[in-house]
């Protein structure tokens, strides 16, 4: 019970905390963990699932509370008058009475083919169930915050080279035009290089539309209002290397069964589950209960005063039933058919779960293999057009190429500085994937 009313504590106390930060992010710079610890506290599934666990706690504590015995008091006034006849004079009058009768009674369940027992265990394996559901979506919210936030880091980035590259373009416009008043290259070589200032222009636009967007995809995804000011921590990436990681799917997947909490939510439904069965046919046995009371009463028809009434009255009962099912219409039988049902539900979601695991796990794997791969292809590209881009820039300065030359080149390089940079994020966001299955935290 005292961890029911920590968790309401929490609740309220942090909710005035909640409505401060939310007027108090203007000029805050967001790193990934800042992201992942607000989204938490905001989201509307994460807070529903403290409440469930709340709630799960109580049915424990009642369905322990279910072996105590139950303890009543009652206490009655009743009235009544009767019509009576003198026989000497004929005359009828009303005469009345009052009575007052008070009892206190108790009943407790001696046996029950041990039905309260399991009904306790199996509230005590939902709790648990509902606690790691719990932590299985707090981690699913923080993979979604951490994909999004490495969305905005990557177009970050895009934009910045976007930018590198008009400034240079620009430069090489006012060397062409230079060149052209002094009639070293010729006009349609100028404008060729003007025309690809403006599709950078454009491109420079685009990036910075889809950084935006990316903003607002990730303060979605926190809960957070949309905010102009909002801006993320970079994280240093620059010196990224390629790990040669070679995971192996079988051991990532036996790290993940023991600790990933959707597998321990599922294991406990699945117990759960089972007791359902023994509860159910506890209805084939008999219930013992016992009970006790303590009575006594008062009557106006009793010449003897109220209080010596109550004591003469004083009546203690103790007793034992016992209750035997004998015919219930097939009921008992029916329960015990749907729980094995039910029960045989939670193996295949469990096993369906795992299997789910699994395939992640492979698919993460193969990623990470794919992401290095592609990493280091890409690296080995970008250094070859930038080498052919610098030799070609050379020779369009000296005027030996001219600008469609140039800019094939030159456009060359600016495709694979893109691949390169999306094939770093790649590799950076499998790796954590990995970590994540092998139970590392997400981190930047």
């Amino acid at each position: 019970m005292n961890r029911i009313k920590k968790i309401f504590f929490l609740i309220a106390v942090s909710l005035p905390t909640l409505l401060f930060a939310q007027n108090d992010t203007a000029n805050k710079t967001w790193s990934l963990n800042d992201c992942i610890d607000y989204a938490l506290t905001q989201n509307v599934s994460v807070r529903q699932s403290i409440l469930v666990n709340a709630s799960n706690e109580l049915n424990k504590n009642q369905a322990e509370a279910n072996k105590l015995p139950s303890v009543s008091a009652s206490a009655r006034q009743n009235f009544s008058w009767s019509k009576s006849e003198d026989l000497l004079t004929g005359d009828s009058d009303f005469s009345g009475n009052n009575n007052t009768s008070y009892g206190v009674n108790s009943n407790i369940t001696i046996y029950n083919a041990k039905r309260l027992n399991n009904l306790i265990k199996q509230a005590e394996l939902d709790m648990q169930s509902g606690i790691y559901d719990s932590e299985s979506i707090k981690e699913s919210i923080s993979l979604s915050i951490l994909n999004a936030f490495l969305q905005v880091v990557f177009l970050d980035e895009n934009v910045k080279n976007a930018q590198n590259q008009l400034n240079a373009t620009t430069e090489q416009l006012n060397l062409s035009e230079a060149r052209l008043q002094a009639g070293v290259i010729s006009r349609s070589d100028y404008l060729q290089v003007k025309s690809q200032l403006a599709n950078e222009k454009l491109s420079l636009a685009n990036a910075k539309s889809n950084y935006a967007i990316s903003k607002v995809s990730l303060m979605q995804l926190m809960e957070l209002p949309v905010d102009d000011n909002f801006e993320v921590l970079r994280p240093n990436l620059e010196e990224l290397n390629n790990e040669n990681l070679t995971p192996i799917a079988s051991e990532v997947y036996a790290t993940a069964l023991a600790i990933k909490p959707q597998i321990k939510s599922a294991g406990y439904q699945k117990e759960s589950a089972a007791l359902n069965e023994k509860i159910a046919a506890a209805g084939f046995y008999p219930t013992i209960s016992a009970d006790a009371g303590l009575s006594t009463g008062y009557s106006s028809y009793n010449t003897s005063n109220y209080f010596g009434q109550l004591g003469d009255q004083f009546t203690p009962s103790v007793g034992v039933s016992v209750s035997i099912p004998i015919f219930q219409k097939k009921q008992i039988k029916t329960s015990v058919a749907q729980a094995k049902i039910a029960y045989s539900n939670t193996e295949l979601r469990e096993i369906d779960t795992k299997n789910q695991l699994r395939k992640e796990i492979e698919q993460a794997c193969v990623d990470v293999l794919s992401a290095q791969s592609e990493f280091e292809a890409n690296k080995e590209s970008y250094s070859s057009y930038l080498e052919s881009y610098e030799l070609a820039q050379e020779k369009f300065n000296n005027g030996l190429i001219n600008s469609v030359d140039f800019l094939f080149e030159r456009n060359n390089l600016i495709t694979a500085e893109s691949q390169l940079l999306q094939s770093k994020f790649n590799l950076i966001f499998s790796y954590k994937i990995l970590d994540f299955y092998q139970g590392n935290p997400i981190t930047l």
